[in-house]
């Protein structure tokens, strides 16, 4: 199509006959042509998710949505449709670790995750001189357990101000409440080693190299109010041997905690995770 413009749409809903014949019946309503399509049934919640991809002459994105939720009205869907070029906008929050921040705005400039940062937030000024570098807004929010309720309260603001999707947890050290985590469901993406619950604490590579561990690896996950258990996005695992020393170890998860990071906000950049319960689907490409 001659200046066409590429959208993309999701939605999730009580599976039911008739919701794909809805969903391309609109699209070819607005003059629409599919490019991609993704679909599945959940059984275990059944819920249907799909992700469909189309371009179309017909540069209104309001009008277009509006003609998508008409015609998907009595399927009472879960609906998103966005420009393709509308990119996600995100606040990550960071501690004192750089890794996964400096992999993220990397992949960001090199056009290999379509993404913004809108802003940095962290509870130390550290990593403030790596923001200002890549020209992205960071705010220091200080966090103690008397004043939690006061730095959540200056988190929204940042977020609301930066009109982000997402909160993106890179290595970000401090336990959000379950009021944030209910607040902001399925839009809150962490990354920690996959240790969990077996080497919790501040030194887990280290307690992995105490026993003997022979495979390390990395999880990221949706945020919520039950500790490093919520819905899982992505995973990867390195084999290691005994003669890894704990500091390889380190240098070794380093690795796979930003790999596996940038890889799950690459897909939610995307559109490509649903949220199902306790699940997740990821429409991969």
């Amino acid at each position: 199509m001659t200046g066409a413009v590429t959208y993309v749409a999701t939605l999730r809903c009580p599976d039911a006959p008739g919701i794909v014949h809805a969903t391309t019946s609109a699209i070819v309503a607005v003059g629409g042509n599919i490019l991609e399509n993704d679909q599945f049934t959940d059984p275990v919640t059944g819920l249907f998710c799909m992700r469909t991809r189309f371009e179309t002459d017909l540069d209104q994105p309001e009008r277009v949505g509006a003609r998508l939720g008409e015609d998907l009205e009595r399927f009472s869907p879960v609906l998103r449709v966005r420009r393709e070029d509308r990119r996600r906008r995100a606040v990550v929050m960071v501690s004192d670790h750089d890794h996964c921040l400096t992999d993220l705005f990397y992949r960001v400039e090199h056009d290999e995750i379509p993404l913004e940062v809108a802003a940095v937030v962290s509870n130390h000024s550290t990593l403030a001189p790596l923001a200002q570098h890549h020209g992205v807004p960071f705010v220091e929010i200080p966090v103690t357990p008397e004043t939690r309720a006061e730095a959540e309260d200056e988190l929204r603001r940042v977020v609301a101000e930066s009109d982000a999707d997402l909160l993106i947890l890179a290595r970000y050290m401090q336990i959000l409440s379950p009021e944030l985590c209910a607040e902001f469901e399925g839009r809150i993406v962490n990354i920690h080693h996959s240790f969990l619950p077996g080497f919790t604490g501040a030194r887990p590579y280290h307690r992995a190299y105490e026993r003997g561990v022979k495979l390390i690896g990395a999880t990221a996950h949706f945020v919520t109010a039950d500790l490093d258990e919520g819905p899982i996005i992505d995973q990867d695992v390195a084999r290691v041997t005994h003669a890894r020393t704990p500091k390889e170890l380190v240098a070794i998860g380093r690795d796979l905690e930003r790999i596996v990071l940038s890889r799950a906000v690459k897909l939610l950049a995307e559109d490509r995770v649903a949220l199902v319960g306790q699940r997740t689907v990821v429409f991969s490409q």
